[in-house]
């Protein structure tokens, strides 16, 4: 027994011998986590790797870990947002170390809004993009789709003109359509709102040029763009030309926050059309016309542009105060912008508000999200007829006549004419601005609830209810007093008395009402690595527009006539019910399947509905046992997808219906001596049915260096079938010559390939850099019922410089829009022959037969690149885009830059470009404005935006975070158009509203 205890008294002692000295080989290891602007990290988590030791640091950014054993350890530092970071340390005693965090530019972990939910960026299995606000682009920015400019592969953002509120033209991969829309479908908090445009762009609420200049940009705080169908067809009905996703910002838990910025920047005129000075215009007549026609020319020497033209400034304000209560997170806003044109008279000024409460009930199982919005737009549209009448008004003439007449602007004059105006010539710009008054009065609101409940007795299923309106009051006037030339005598009455001028109203009141409701279910099976998240639902949109139409009014209101109805009010609806499943394997691979089934009221009953299906699958390759230990890749995924979405915004709601229509008053029958109005028939096609879009895309997500470098990769092919063309109908068949008709096909294929770099990361510079690139190619495979080699296709692109001329033709074999055109044969020297055409099909007979495609204006590629540099409280970045292998008809040319546009035979002599005095051209050739001569390469580069900023800090005790930025936009072009800027959307050039070049100083406050 003795012995035992001897043995078990030795161990003892080894035992506590062997603890006091690991004991008294223990340390600690202490520091700060900060990040890139050396603020503290409250939050960060510090470990050390292979042991389950670790730390979290406190309010101060300060951690502690004890009781560590002497020895070399590896430490990581993780924050949400910011790149993990790992250092190796060696333990003796207290050891003192310190992080400073770099923000990760593209987080994996980050939430990306999708249809009806959110998903991380890594288990995304779409054609998905997201922007946020850090990347926005910055200067003036008057309608939300700018911000975004330039910023995402298969995404163009084409501004429509320099006018203020003009608005821009998006296109995701192209668009899919030829007579319906193309534009994609926006979303906001929820709310899809009306693609509010005419079929050539203009918007549908009546007042404003475009329906995004009722949104603050300083509202937003992301934009998720869906492009491919896996991605869209939780949309279907709207989607087949991409979906944007557009969430504005919210109240947050802390301390209120207020807000404050202001911009002030000037805007001027870039570059001016090329024109003939005065003395090069006399030195043209005089060696071209004859004496009469030098005895029209002036002694002035007026630069036309320079007189329509102006300074602009626009002051841009916003405020915000956002924060929480103990249950209600608010933001509330506040925003004034005062923009003016740089072509005279014309001006912009918008008032808006916004409000967002988002409290939470029963232990967070109840969040409401309330969003109310709204707008109003009070705006003056400058006459932009003055645009092409400075370019072909005769520089030689004064401004003014020294009379009162035509308000005592010069104009070409003919006594033996009723209002003693030359007719069809040119009039004074300057007068065209003054003397018109066209001003409007807008007023819109986007808001809804959302309610989204977590049951009790199954925290996985969520109900979601969402209700939702978007409503526009638009109106104005225009007014052109008597005096002006644009309307002088221009009705006489019964008793013989001219009256001039105009004072007429419009009126519209447009609705859009949403009630959609899904349930929502979101698992995760530990047992066999699995999770689920499913979504099935119904939604119903209400679309209504009163148009009051109003009495066409002379300017001392003498009525010249009246509306044959006072008012239009076209309705739709829309019903859908849909569902998505999506499941994840051992966090490696993704199964998507969604499907969704609608019904809308512009199609007849039986072709009401439509259903459109998508499935994707998608590998995160990167956590494969082979990759997962790589040094080089720190993420790798495969994306597959394939799906089917639909259109139905065709612009008619009951052209399914056969209907009579009362005729207007230059269609009247006559009984005895009075004249009545007479219900005809108008034509309908009852077969009318959806434009469907199936498409396809393989894709690769990839990243480099702990994702220094990230990026995507995408092949997409598209298929557009039912396409809705404009044919002709036999004489008897219909009440109409042509209808639209679903008998086309179309498919556009393309390639995405967007990278983004952190090339620099320290503590204080770092250096980011982003590039996409975009290839895409279109081709009409189908137009008629029947194949028919005769039909040349269906023409379209109208253009000034002849009656009723188009230049673009939609057919089959060629891209959509291809230019249609005579080939123009060229001299020895280089020069274009006058009227000598090449005859194509060989007859000796130059006709429409010899018309051939040549080019299109739709790029076969565009660019973005985006740069920002970081050092300590100093920021600089620019913008810049490029788009290859555009083309664009020059109207300017064709139409002014002959001798017969300049010396006219109506008994005038204009102006014209230039161009006259390279080409030689006459124009007395009537095949003249179809020649591929005025086709031009309209490929550029765009410096978008330069910026630079400092930041100040705190400048009230600790508090009070100031920014001062100041940038220059649209700051040059590089391009070998000839025209004023080669950024054309509809790829004609006809005096074009130019974009200015604006220099911009903003501060940013936060309190």
């Amino acid at each position: 027994m003795r012995k035992n205890y001897s043995k078990k008294y030795v161990l003892l002692c080894a035992f506590l011998m062997m603890s006091f000295m690991a004991f008294s080989q223990t340390g600690s290891i202490k520091g700060k986590v900060s990040d890139e602007t050396n603020q503290p990290l409250p939050g960060a988590t510090v470990t050390v790797d292979g042991t389950t030791i670790g730390s979290t640091t406190d309010a101060n950014g300060n951690y502690a870990i004890n009781n560590v054993k002497a020895g070399t350890y590896t430490l990581s530092v993780k924050f949400i947002g910011y790149i993990t970071i790992k250092k190796t340390v060696t333990v003796n005693g207290a050891t003192v170390e310190n992080f400073s965090l770099a923000p990760e530019s593209k987080s994996l972990n980050e939430v990306v809004v999708i249809g009806y939910g959110t998903q991380r960026k890594k288990d995304l299995s779409g054609a998905i993009t997201n922007v946020t606000a850090k990347d926005f682009q910055k200067g003036v920015i008057t309608t939300p789709e700018q911000l975004i400019a330039g910023k995402v592969a298969g995404v163009s953002v084409i501004s429509n003109s320099g006018a203020p509120g003009a608005g821009s033209k998006i296109r995701i991969r192209g668009g899919a359509s030829l007579s319906a829309s193309n534009d994609p479908l926006i979303v906001i908090d929820g709310v899809p709102l009306d693609n509010a445009r005419n079929a050539d762009g203009t918007s549908k609420i009546s007042g404003v040029a475009d329906p995004l200049s009722l949104i603050n940009p300083n509202d937003i705080e992301s934009f998720s763009v869906l492009k491919d169908a896996s991605a869209t067809a939780i949309y279907g009905n709207r989607a087949s030309n991409g979906v944007i996703l557009i969430t504005t910002k919210k109240g947050k838990k802390g301390k209120p926050t207020v807000d404050f910025s202001s911009q002030f920047s000037v805007s001027k005129l870039g570059k001016e059309v090329s024109v003939l000075t005065a003395d090069q215009l006399r030195d043209y007549v005089k060696a071209n016309g004859t004496t009469a026609q030098q005895a029209l020319l002036g002694t002035a020497n007026t630069d036309w542009q320079k007189q329509i033209y102006q300074t602009a400034q626009t002051t841009d304000n916003n405020i915000s105060v956002s924060g929480a209560t103990k249950v209600l997170p608010y933001r509330v806003s506040a925003g004034y912008l005062n923009q003016e044109g740089i072509l005279k008279t014309g001006s912009l000024r918008r008032f808006t508000g916004a409000i967002n409460l988002s409290p939470s009930f029963f232990t967070d199982h109840l969040k409401v999200n309330l969003n109310v919005k709204g707008a109003n737009v009070k705006q003056r549209f400058a006459n932009q007829d003055a645009i092409g009448s400075a370019v072909s008004f005769n520089p030689t003439l004064p401004v003014y006549s020294g009379n009162n007449r035509f308000g005592g602007y010069y104009e070409w004059l003919d006594p033996s004419s009723v209002n003693g105006l030359k007719s069809l010539a040119p009039l004074n710009p300057l007068g065209l601005l003054e003397q018109r008054d066209d001003k409007s009065n807008v007023y819109r609101s986007i808001g809804n609830l959302i309610l989204d409940y977590k049951f009790h007795f199954l925290p996985e299923l969520h109900a979601n209810v969402n209700l939702g309106y978007d409503v526009s009051n638009g109106r104005g006037t225009v007014f052109v007093n008597d005096s002006a030339a644009s309307g002088y005598k221009r009705y006489k009455d019964a008793a013989g008395v001219f009256h001039g001028g105009t004072n007429t109203q419009y009126k519209q009141l447009q609705s859009n009402k949403i009630f959609e409701g899904y349930l929502s279910y979101a698992k995760d099976i530990k047992d066999i690595k699995s999770h689920i998240d499913a979504v099935a639902g119904y939604s119903y949109q209400d679309f209504k527009t009163t148009t009051y139409n109003f009495p066409d009014v002379t300017a001392d209101g003498t009525i010249v006539s009246k509306p044959v109805y006072p008012f239009d009010k076209p309705e739709n609806r829309l019903i859908s019910v849909y569902g998505r499943v999506n499941y994840i394997y051992d966090d490696k691979y993704i199964l998507t399947g969604t499907v969704r089934r609608d019904g809308s009221s512009k199609f007849a009953p039986d072709r009401r509905y439509g259903t459109f299906p998508s499935a994707a699958f998608a590998w995160k390759m990167i956590q494969e046992d082979f990759l997962k230990g790589s040094k080089v890749l720190s993420d790798l995924k495969l994306r597959l997808g394939y799906g089917k979405t639909g259109q139905q915004d065709i612009g008619e709601n009951y052209s399914y219906i056969s209907y009579y229509n009362l005729s207007n008053n230059t269609a009247q029958y006559q009984l005895g001596d009075k004249f009545y109005n007479l219900y005809r028939p108008g034509g309908y096609y009852p077969n009318r049915t959806w434009e469907e879009t199936t498409s396809a895309n393989v894709g690769f997500d990839f990243g480099f260096a702990d994702n220094r470098i990230t990026g995507t990769i995408d092949y997409y092919h598209r298929k557009t079938s039912n396409l809705l063309n404009r044919i002709s109908q036999p004489a008897g068949s219909n009440f109409s010559n042509e209808i639209v008709a679903n008998i086309g096909d179309a498919t556009s294929s393309g390639v995405e390939f967007n990278i983004n770099a952190d090339i620099i990361r320290s503590t204080d510079l770092t250096w980011s850099v982003g590039l996409n690139a975009t290839y895409n190619q279109n081709k009409i495979t189908k137009l008629t019922i029947a194949p028919d080699p005769s039909y040349a296709g269906s023409p379209t692109g109208g253009i000034s410089g002849g009656t009723g001329q188009n230049i673009q033709i939609n057919s089959v074999n060629y891209p959509r829009y291809s230019f249609y055109v005579y080939q123009q044969v060229y001299g020895p020297d280089g020069r274009p022959l006058d009227g000598v055409f090449v005859d194509r099909n060989k007859d000796g007979v130059i006709n429409d037969q010899d018309l051939y495609h040549y080019k299109s204006p739709d790029p076969k590629g565009y660019f973005g690149l985006t740069s920002n540099v970081n050092y300590k409280k100093w920021s600089a970045g620019f913008t810049a885009r490029a788009s290859v292998g555009n083309y664009a008809y020059n109207n300017v040319f064709s139409s002014t830059g002959t001798q017969r546009s300049i010396i006219n035979p109506i008994g005038v002599i204009n102006n014209g470009s230039t161009n006259v005095l390279q080409s030689g051209l006459t124009g007395n050739s009537d095949k003249n404005v179809l020649s591929d001569y005025y086709i031009q390469n309209a490929s550029f580069i765009r410096m978008d935006n330069i910026n630079v900023g400092y930041n100040f800090g705190k400048v009230f005790k600790n508090t009070g975070n100031l920014r001062l930025s100041a940038n220059v936009q649209n700051v040059f072009v590089i391009t070998k158009y000839k025209g004023v800027d080669p950024e054309i959307g509809t790829g004609i050039d006809n005096n074009l509203y130019p974009r200015p070049r604006t220099y911009v100083l903003g501060l940013n406050l936060s309190l």
